[in-house]
């Protein structure tokens, strides 16, 4: 199954939009770590990271609407644990966590197959806590259709807005994990991120950086709403 999502916008044009509307989404990246695989520390003192202006993009044609609400989306799907833990805050008020919003993923399994119809694994939405906080227990993407590997998310900080956006994952570490079964029962490509242009735009802003965790790994990104 092909995903054609909307073309992302360009930095630039982006820039312009929050400078003259103000209507942009920002994404606040967690530090990101010096050596690969490894966590970066937490901030000291109850510190939020600072914001970065991101490129947001569209749902694709594999959205379906909003997900069941649960944390381990699953269901029973092989692949390498992938525990994604994000933090969403609120960049006009300096980056204070935002409580009661709805993050919604949804993304491709091992084959590079999305759940249709009446089927639900790899979805699911998270309701944030006090301190902004929603984790989902997921696998690694598998590839398709020549674009990068990916996660889609969109946000609802309220039930008039929403922001719409998709993560990434590093090329070393997808090389890794698509030489594990069940990845392996296809030929992995050689350049994962390489062909994508939403990708490239996004010039890593979108990018995890997970790290070992037992048998799978996890992945922490804060995201900022403006």
């Amino acid at each position: 199954m092909t995903d054609e999502d909307t073309f992302p916008t360009s930095r630039r044009a982006l820039l312009l939009t929050a400078g003259t509307a103000g209507i942009a989404a920002l994404t606040a990246a967690c530090a990101r770590p010096a050596t690969p695989g490894r966590a970066a520390p937490a901030p000291s003192g109850g510190a939020t990271p600072g914001c970065v202006l991101a490129v947001t993009s569209g749902a694709g044609p594999n959205y379906v609407g909003r997900g069941r609400t649960r944390s381990d989306v699953t269901e029973g799907r092989e692949g390498v644990p992938l525990r994604l833990e994000l933090t969403v805050v609120s960049v006009k008020d300096g980056c204070r966590p935002l409580a009661g919003a709805a993050v919604d993923i949804w993304q491709a399994d091992a084959s590079g197959v999305y759940s249709e119809g009446k089927e639900t694994w790899l979805r699911g939405v998270q309701v944030t806590d006090a301190a902004g906080r929603a984790s989902f227990g997921t696998i690694v993407p598998g590839w398709y259709a020549g674009l990068a590997p990916h996660i889609h998310f969109k946000v609802r900080p309220d039930a008039r807005s929403e922001t719409t956006s998709q993560f990434f994952l590093p090329d070393a570490f997808l090389k890794e994990v698509y030489g594990r079964q069940p990845y392996a029962r296809r030929k992995a490509p050689r350049d994962p991120n390489g062909n994508d242009d939403r990708y490239r735009a996004a010039d890593g802003r979108m990018t995890l950086t997970p790290a070992q965790d037992g048998t799978g790994y996890r992945a922490a990104f804060t995201v900022g709403l403006s």
